[in-house]
C-alpha cells in the first residue's frame, strides 16, 4: 500500500491556496486505498520570530480545520509533529548526512533570510536548517508520495538526496519519496499581488482568502482582485495576464473545468469575479460549518490527535531506531 505524508504549518491562518493546492489532495488521497499521514508541523513554525500562544492556537486551528475538510482519522493518521519525538530524533542524523551548501542553496531560507537581514533581524540556525528536519519527518514513515505545492518540490527533492546518501553510506534504511502535484491550482497567488503565492503568513490580508472568512468579505476580497490592462477580453495567460490567470485558476479548481476553457466564457471581468466569488463561497460553506461544530467539542480534536501520535510514534519509531543503529549509534541499554 502506498504511504503517503504531508503537513501545514502553524504560521497564519489556513487559506484559499492551502485548501486548493495541499489539503483537497490530501482528501482526496485520505479515499483512495493508501496508508496517509497528515501533521501539524508546529516545530516548523519556530524557525522565524513567533507568539507561543499564537502558535498553540494555530496548530489546534489547523488540525480542527483539516478534520473539517473532510480528513477521516479513521482511514488516515492524523497528529502533530511536537508530539512524536521519532521527528528530531531523525533529524540530527539527517544533519549529519546534509551539507552546508545544499541548505543555503534552498531558495526559501534565502529568500526569508535576506527579509530578515532587511528587517535588521537575526537570522536563527532553525532557519537553515528546516528542510532536514522537513525531510526526518518524511523519511521516518518510509514515506512514498508527499502531495505538496510547487514551492515545497524543492525540499522533496533534498529528503530524496538524504535518503540516498544514507542509503548508499550506511545500508538500506529509508524509502526515496517523491512529490505529487495537483493538476490544478497547485500554486494559488495574491489576489492583489498575483505574482505572490497565496501566504497565510503575509501581513496583509487583504489580498488573501481565509478558509473561515465569512462569504461577505470572500466576496469583497474576490471583486477587488487585481486584473490586468488589455482590450482583448478574457485570456488565460499567466506570464502576461497573471491577475486573470489566477482568477481562472481558481474557478477551474472549485469547478473541476479547465482554465482555458472558462475563459472564453468572459468577455468581461465583472461577470468572470462573481463567478469566481460565488464559487468560492460555496466551496468553503461546508467546510465552515463543519469546523464550528468540531470547536464546540475540542475534546474529539485532543482524542484525534492524541491516538494519531500514537499510531505515527509505532510507525515511525523502528525506522528511526534502525537508522541509529546503521550510522553507528549503539543500542540502548534500558528496557
Amino acid at each position: 500500500m502506498t504511504r503517503i505524508f504531508s503537513g501545514v504549518k502553524p504560521t497564519g491562518h489556513l487559506t484559499l491556496g492551502n485548501y486548493l493546492g495541499a489539503v483537497r489532495q490530501w482528501v482526496a488521497a485520505d479515499r483512495e486505498p493508501a496508508d496517509a499521514l497528515f501533521c501539524v508541523v508546529d516545530l516548523h513554525a519556530l524557525t522565524v520570530e513567533h507568539d507561543p500562544a499564537r502558535v498553540q492556537r494555530l496548530s489546534r486551528q489547523a488540525a480542527t480545520l483539516l478534520l473539517a475538510a473532510g480528513l477521516d482519522p479513521q482511514r488516515c493518521t492524523l497528529y502533530v509533529q511536537s508530539h512524536v519525538d521519532e521527528h528530531t530524533r531523525l533529524a540530527y542524523l539527517l544533519e549529519c548526512t546534509a551539507t552546508d551548501g545544499e541548505l543555503r542553496r534552498m531558495i526559501q531560507y534565502r529568500e526569508k533570510a535576506a527579509r530578515a537581514q532587511t528587517a535588521g533581524d537575526g537570522v536563527r540556525l532553525s532557519l537553515l536548517t528546516y528542510p532536514v528536519l522537513m525531510a526526518a519527518d518524511i523519511l521516518a514513515y518510509r514515506t512514498d508520495e508527499v502531495p505538496v505545492g510547487e514551492d515545497q518540490r524543492q525540499h522533496v527533492e533534498l529528503a530524496r538526496d538524504l535518503a540516498v546518501r544514507f542509503n548508499q553510506r550506511y545500508g538500506h534504511t529509508f524509502t526515496v519519496p517523491r512529490a505529487t502535484l495537483p493538476a490544478v491550482a497547485a500554486r494559488v497567488m495574491d489576489l492583489q499581488d498575483p505574482t505572490s503565492k497565496m501566504g497565510k503568513s503575509h501581513e496583509n490580508g487583504a489580498g488573501i482568502v481565509y478558509l473561515l472568512d465569512e462569504p461577505e468579505v470572500v466576496r469583497r476580497k474576490v471583486m477587488r482582485a487585481v486584473t490586468d490592462s488589455g482590450d482583448d477580453g478574457v485570456v488565460y495567460d499567466r506570464a502576461a495576464r497573471p491577475g486573470v490567470a489566477n482568477l481562472l485558476d481558481i474557478l477551474a479548481a472549485c469547478t473541476g473545468r479547465e482554465p482555458q476553457e472558462l475563459a472564453g466564457e468572459y468577455a468581461r471581468y465583472g461577470p468572470l469575479k462573481r463567478d469566481v466569488a460565488d464559487a468560492v463561497v460555496e466551496l468553503l460553506r461546508p467546510l465552515r460549518e463543519r469546523h464550528a461544530l468540531l470547536s464546540a467539542d475540542p475534546g474529539e480534536v485532543d482524542r484525534v490527535l492524541r491516538e494519531g501520535a500514537g499510531r505515527a510514534r509505532a510507525l515511525a519509531r523502528p525506522v528511526v531506531d534502525r537508522a541509529y543503529g546503521a550510522i553507528g549509534l549503539l543500542a540502548p541499554t534500558y528496557a
